[in-house]
Parts: structure tokens; sequence; C-alpha cells
């Protein structure tokens, strides 16, 4: 039987995996790599950072969707892959073998070369790293407590993209809670968000954008535009405006300006950039077919834009759906199908707090309380598709009206 290893279990890797167990049984042994046992939706991090929900409500075990008479799992860290002699190295387990390879190990924090940004920021890419910017907060909040130190109650979001707009939402929301801990009220807990463009969230027309923004700053969220940063210390973010350098003092500071692909991929010796490879017609590397790239490590061209889809949790499930069908025809001796990987987005919708958001779905702008319905939603189309009626009833957002 042929051998197929996919590496990562995020909405890419699981995703093919859930396809593919159901189709090759006889014909092919998955094998399924990641360092976690359990799969978490990315898109609802900021959520678990702000302490808005459990981080148990965003993940379940992988062995939930694993067919153990097709699919073996193993927990460990991916080192490197040999792609010439068809090899995975692994931390702890020994070399695999392969016949094809599901490359789709997700992303990690991109600091752009700022000084002190790795060092001193705090990173959201996930589950452990969400936790502790909750549990930092909280310790923040007490701290404040013994010190009256008003660095402890300011909040700093350096980015203020997709991701960043998200966290503020959420962070506003669990304001609250942080002004109880800290004794405080809730006007004294202060959130700012860094951000070096003056046009914020691009992705959306300008009347939408503006919508955003202004449901971020009625939150009582500040936002600082036009100011690039230069450097991040263990106590403040400098940062350039108008020809002048300021420095934001704060106790908390969580970086979001952006992600690059898995570190292993560079580690690999493949064609990339940022952690990224410009795959094939068929999500495959340029110089090895036998190798799939999905998810956040591979760059999807737009034909019409020349440049790269963003990478989402969507455009990952499409991937891994098309990669999936592919490799049962291979298996099938049939070979590529005959239609080449095609994306269209169906929308992208941005939650601010449990009950507010706005976005685009097809042609549609939506704004305010639909669209937070709208978000959670696809939050629970994606649990379906991937864990099925279980995780679905088990995890799903069925708190509208919260």
């Amino acid at each position: 039987m042929k051998k197929i290893v996919i590496l990562g279990a995020g909405y890419a890797g699981l995703q093919t995996a859930h396809k593919l167990q159901k189709k090759v049984k006889g014909k092919a042994q998955i094998i399924l790599v990641d360092k976690d046992d359990y799969h978490y939706e990315t898109t609802e991090l900021h959520e678990v950072a702000s302490g808005t929900q459990p981080a148990l409500k965003i993940t379940y075990p992988i062995a939930d969707i694993v067919d153990p008479e097709v699919t073996t799992f193993i927990q460990d860290e991916v080192v490197k892959l040999d792609a010439p002699k068809k090899q995975v190295q692994l931390k702890q387990h020994e070399t695999l073998d392969y016949d094809y390879c599901v490359l789709a190990l997700g992303f990690v924090s991109e600091t752009f070369g700022i000084k002190g940004a790795r060092e001193n920021a705090l990173e959201m890419t996930n589950i452990k790293q969400s936790l502790a910017i909750y549990d930092h907060i909280m310790a923040c909040m007490k701290k404040y407590q013994e010190t009256k130190d008003k660095r402890y109650l300011r909040l700093v979001i350096c980015g203020a993209g997709f991701t960043g707009i998200e966290l503020a939402g959420a962070l506003a929301e669990g304001r609250p809670e942080y002004a109880k801990a800290a004794g405080v009220s809730e006007d004294e807990v202060k959130i700012t968000v860094v951000e070096a463009a003056t046009r914020l969230l691009p992705m959306f027309s300008e009347k939408l954008a503006d919508y955003g923004v202004k449901l971020v700053e009625s939150l009582g969220v500040e936002l600082l535009c036009g100011a690039k940063i230069s450097e991040v210390t263990p106590e403040a973010v400098i940062y350039e405006k108008d020809d002048q350098s300021h420095e934001l003092e704060a106790k908390t500071i969580i970086w979001t300006t952006g992600v690059s692909g898995s570190p292993v991929v560079a580690a690999s010796d493949l064609q990339e950039r940022r952690g990224r490879v410009v795959v094939t017609d068929n999500l495959t590397d340029p110089n090895d077919d036998d190798l799939y790239i999905l998810g956040d490590v591979a760059a999807v061209m737009d034909k019409e834009s020349g440049r790269p889809y963003p990478t989402t949790a969507q455009i990952a499930t499409v991937m891994a759906n098309y990669a999936a069908k592919d490799l049962e025809s291979r298996l099938n001796g049939q070979g590529h199908v005959k239609d080449p990987f095609v994306y269209k987005s169906k929308g992208t919708v941005a939650s601010v707090g449990n009950t507010h958001g706005f976005g685009v779905v097809g042609n549609l702008e939506l704004k305010g309380y639909p669209a937070s319905v709208v978000k959670k939603m696809i939050m629970n189309k994606s649990l379906y598709e991937i864990g099925g009626m279980k995780e679905l009833m088990a995890k799903g957002r069925f708190d509208l009206y919260h």
C-alpha cells in the first residue's frame, strides 16, 4: 500500500486526513503528525487570549477524527523534510518514509526584524500562547493592586490587521473582568493598538473599513495609526510618528503584525519566501510532484491580481478538499484531476466582541449584530466539516444573544 504522510493537524492537514481516510481504505496508509494531540480553531485564538472563551471551547482531540484502521497519529515535532529522499525527520520518533507527503504545518509570528519584538512582546499563534496572554493580563491587574503603577493597566496590541482588530474587540469585552481584578473602574484599563498604516482593513471597502474602525473605537480602544514601531522593550513600544519618536509604556504588549509559514519550510531547503512556497495548479511543490503544500505554508497565486491569496482558514479547507480528491485520483491510477485548483472567497467577517462584527459574504456587506451571527455560523461550519455533528454540538457557537 502507498504511504501518505500529513504534517500538521490544523485546518488544512486535519481536513485532508478526514477526507482521505474515508476514500483510501485498503489502498493507502495515512500517518498524521502534529506536536499537539488536539486541533484548535485558529480563528478564535483572540477569544482565549482575552479570556472571553475557555480554551476547551475551541479545541477537540485529534483522536476524535482519526480512523485507526486507516490513519496513525504521531504526536511529535517535525524537524525537516527531505523531499529528494521522501523522508520526514521528527524530533522524538524515527524518520518517516512516504510515497506522498502533505505539508501543512501552519504559521509562526513574523517580527520583520524589529528590535526586541521577539523577546519582549507576547505572541498569539497557538493555544498555549493565547492562554499565556490571558494569564499575563490577569497577573498585571493583580500587580496593579500592589503597586498602583498604571503601566499594569495598559494593554498594547502591535498591529491593526484583521487579528489585531479582533483581539482589540475581545479585550474590550474582557475589560470588566480585568478592572475587577485590578480594583479600578473599567475606563482605567487602557487598550491601545499601534499600526504603521494609515488606512486600516484594506480587504474591505473604505466605507466598511471605516465602520469597523469606528466600532472598535466605540468600545474605548485607542487606535494609533501612522505609527511605525521601531523597537519593543520589556515595558514599552517605541514608534515613529510625524517624524518624531514616541514611547508608549505598558506591561502587556501583544504582537499581531503578521505571520510567516513554519520555519520547517526553510529548514527543508524548499523554494520559499517567508516560509511559503508558490505551489502548482495541483497544489504541489514546483520541484516535487509528490509533495503537496497546503494552508499557511502555501502561496496560491491569484491570477487576476498577480499576488498570493491571503492565508485563511477558508482557503486552507478548500485546498485540503482539493488535495484529498487529487490524491484519491492518483491512488486510483488516474493521475491528477483534470481541473486545476481554483479559489473564490465566500467572504470575510471580523468579530468585535461577542455580539458585534462587520464583513462581507458574497457581495453583501454586513454590520453589527448580523455580522456576529454570521461569524459564529462560519465557525460552526468549520467544526462540522472536520469534526462532524459530535464536535459541532460540543463546541459550536450558539451563544447568539450573549
